[in-house]
């Protein structure tokens, strides 16, 4: 693999999270000291049966590992710690992160079980961090949870700034307020090259403030008569702080579904990012002692999760919790591009319920905002930064593009701005940047406990035992004198009802043995011969009359 040389070089690599929503990895290298920004995860499209997370492929770090100072993290999203624990067990590097964002961290590693065995450092927008000629301060940004954070990377060859997630929120309602001083003063200094994020990059205009969420918020609860519910994202403490508000004003009591949610409101009372009455918090399992107008229920599930608590509540399943008629349930949150299908099913089923609904768009129900930068606000971060050059993360391509053009219409040179793929490289040589190199790079699969284990081979053979099932020949040779035994057992998963379909399976068994004796005939005793043979007669004589293409597994067993 190409190494970055070591000649008084700078260099930025995207390891994961541009062209792409999730995963987000970055790599800030100077001869010989390497920081990695961020270890996120994404979930699996419907094409990766089976999969669990994606994450980042490491394989550059692994191959440098001796020049990897540090993992420095923005803020506690899954898709920038949600590969943490994968990522560690591989490259054990210290940890820095805010005081929350830790805390949602070693949730994560405590459960893996490497708690004990990784370096973490606590730090806020006020701390600095030196890795050889590297020098890393910090800015607070706003955005959907608190302690979130830029970061600075002064060197010998300018300075890089990252911006983490953002938005500029003045009425922020953890009154953390974003540092748009400093940031100011940061690019008054002069800045090398600017990565931010392009999520809201299309939207014009100013992201709402979230404090009007919940004005929202406490109108809703006021009307509502049965019970509420409300799905969020677990990670949005700051709407949770708002639920909380709403539910003191309205005398009621809250419990929690789901274990995400839980995790976060403990962690976030721990410390003191959540505010709550100490008598407010009750269990999933005492909510059948209270009135319906007495109870909120927190849940997680608002993208549609098939396994999450709002989905097993609108089917009826749920074991501890159940919907009725009259009661409340609010969506505080838009849909993420992909779970329209599963958000809608689950609507329907709790209208079916005889359920209040509100859902839909955050625009519409004034139940969501959204937490990322619209156009006016990242032309503002482009003002006040002014970079010399400019790298668009955190977004697809259309994003990634139209951030661009915000870019040239506050004036950055439209030659200095590198829409980049992951795995490409940007070097700076005297100040002077370059776009000419690719590290090889692509997705880490994490399937149960194992990473990376699962290639292109094991995923196309789901996709046909997803497709058509599988047909299964066990052949019995004697060990003596290579007859058959028996006769040829089929069986069928996935493929055709057994009892319905005798006919065919006889009629393959028929087909297999016809293969076999052949082989025999022309005195071949390979076993991988005779497993080949079943499968191309039996391949064939199923495509030609019925279209159909089983995964083939013969078996052959010598006694």
């Amino acid at each position: 693999m190409e190494q970055i040389q070591n000649q008084d070089k700078l260099s930025i690599v995207a390891l994961g999270g541009v062209n792409e929503i999730g995963k987000n990895m970055y790599v800030i290298q100077y001869n010989d000291d390497i920081v990695v920004i961020d270890c996120g995860s994404k979930f699996p499209d419907e094409s990766l049966l089976g999969i669990d997370l994606i994450i980042p492929d490491i394989s550059y770090l692994l191959e440098n590992k001796d020049k990897v100072r540090g993992l420095v993290i923005t803020h506690g999203h899954e898709d920038h710690i949600g590969g943490i624990p994968y990522i560690i067990k591989q490259l054990n590097m210290p940890i820095y992160a805010t005081l929350l964002t830790l805390g949602l961290i070693e949730v994560k590693l405590k459960e893996h079980g490497i708690l004990n065995t990784t370096t973490t450092h606590v730090i806020d927008s006020n701390s600095s961090l030196t890795f050889g000629a590297i020098q890393i301060s910090f800015f607070r940004t706003n955005h959907s949870i608190p302690d979130c954070l830029g970061i600075v990377f002064d060197t010998p060859q300018g300075t890089i700034v990252h911006t983490g997630d953002f938005k500029f929120d003045l009425t922020p309602v953890n009154e953390q307020y974003a540092d748009i001083h400093k940031m100011a003063s940061i690019g008054e200094k002069g800045v090398l090259a600017l990565l931010s994020e392009s999520t809201n990059a299309e939207r014009p205009g100013f992201t709402p403030s979230e404090r009007l969420v919940g004005d929202h918020i406490e109108e809703s609860f006021t009307k509502a008569t049965g019970k509420i519910f409300l799905s969020t994202f677990a990670s949005n403490v700051n709407r949770l702080q708002q639920v909380i508000v709403a539910t003191e004003k309205t005398n009621r009591k809250i419990a929690l579904l789901g274990r995400s949610m839980v995790n976060v409101v403990n962690i976030a009372l721990k410390l003191g990012y959540l505010r709550m009455p100490p008598d407010m918090l009750i269990e999933a399992q005492d909510v059948n002692r209270y009135a319906p107008n007495e109870l909120v229920i927190l849940c997680t599930g608002s993208q549609g999760e098939p396994v999450a608590a709002l989905s097993r509540l609108a089917s009826g399943t749920h074991r501890q919790v159940e919907v009725s008629p009259g009661d409340t349930v609010i969506l505080a949150a838009t849909p993420i591009p992909g779970n329209e299908r599963n958000v809608a099913r689950i609507v329907d089923n709790l209208f079916a319920r005889g359920v209040k609904v509100i859902y839909g768009s955050g625009a519409v129900t004034g139940m969501h905002v959204s937490g990322h930068a619209s156009q006016d606000e990242l032309k503002l971060m482009l003002t006040l930064m002014k970079p010399r050059y400019f790298i668009p993360i955190h977004g697809e391509y259309r994003m990634l593009y139209q951030h661009r053009i915000l870019a040239e219409s506050v004036g950055v040179d439209p030659d200095n701005i590198f829409i980049i793929n992951n795995g490409e490289v940007v070097d700076f040589s005297n100040s002077e940047a370059r776009k000419e190199r690719h590290i090889p790079n692509g997705n880490t699969l994490v399937d149960g406990l194992g990473i990376g284990d699962v290639g292109h081979i094991v995923l196309r053979d789901r996709k046909v035992l997803a497709e058509d099932g599988i047909l299964i020949f066990v052949l019995t040779l004697s060990n003596t004198d290579g007859k058959t035994v028996s006769s040829i057992d089929v069986i069928s998963r996935g493929f055709v009802y057994v009892k319905e379909s005798e006919g065919l399976l006889k009629e393959l068994q028929q087909i297999a043995l016809s293969s076999i004796t052949q082989i025999k005939e022309a005195k071949t005793n390979q076993w991988s011969v005779y497993k080949q043979s079943i499968k191309d007669a039996v391949g064939k004589y199923l495509y030609a009359q019925i279209k159909r293409r089983p995964m083939i597994l013969p078996i052959i067993i010598q006694v």
